[in-house]
């Protein structure tokens, strides 16, 4: 098992934990990070673009001139595809774009997420995360503290409304707990701040 520093939120290392190698300590597979991140994003988009075709849009009962003797072309109604005002040959209409996931496939992407992190030496763990009051410019302090001077998702055991309320208006931080972070805003932050239960608790989950 790998171990990895433990902070408090002065910066100092308190100690030590041991990682899963299981989790934190795989050959990640990009395929199934790169299906995640595409389930992602797929099931976020609304899908509710429409366009009419010839048989929706009005007008166009009459038939613009006689078949036969103009020298054109022959015509049975204005709102064809190929006249302004026409309807739409194969356009959008409202659907889904969301599609599921093997949970096999779900469990090895984010094991993956969490060994590549670990691999490019981008997660902190801590020892606690909790602060008595809302404050924003101590998140700041405790970010500059470990180090953080770029996009980071915390990722906490439980709920925290004081910590959470926080990070609201950083911009590039997020807060998620156990059960809701992704495989998606894992690599998407640049560090993962993770606490000692939330990393006890994601060892019970994945193991």
């Amino acid at each position: 098992m790998a171990k990895v520093d433990v902070y408090n939120i002065e910066g100092a290392v308190t100690g030590q934990i041991e990682l899963s190698d299981d989790i934190f300590g795989i050959e990640p597979n990009e395929h199934c990070m790169h299906t995640m991140i595409l389930n992602r994003l797929a099931n976020a988009r609304q899908g509710t673009s429409s366009a009419k075709t010839r048989s929706e849009v009005s007008g166009g009962g009459k038939k613009p001139y006689r078949q036969k003797g103009t020298g054109r072309a022959r015509q049975g109604s204005t709102r064809s595809a190929q006249h302004v005002g026409g309807g739409i040959i194969f356009g959008p209409k409202p659907r889904s774009y969301s599609f599921t996931v093997p949970k096999k496939v779900r469990r090895l992407a984010m094991k993956s997420a969490f060994s590549t992190k670990v691999a490019n030496s981008d997660l902190i763990v801590l020892d606690d995360l909790s602060f008595e009051k809302i404050k924003t410019k101590e998140m700041i302090r405790v970010l500059g503290n470990l180090n953080v001077d770029k996009t980071a998702l915390i990722v906490l055991g439980g709920k925290n409304a004081n910590v959470e309320l926080s990070a609201r208006n950083l911009g590039g931080i997020k807060t998620a707990f156990v059960n809701t972070i992704n495989v998606y805003d894992i690599l998407k932050h640049d560090k993962l701040v993770i606490t000692r239960d939330a990393v006890e608790k994601v060892q019970e989950v994945y193991v």
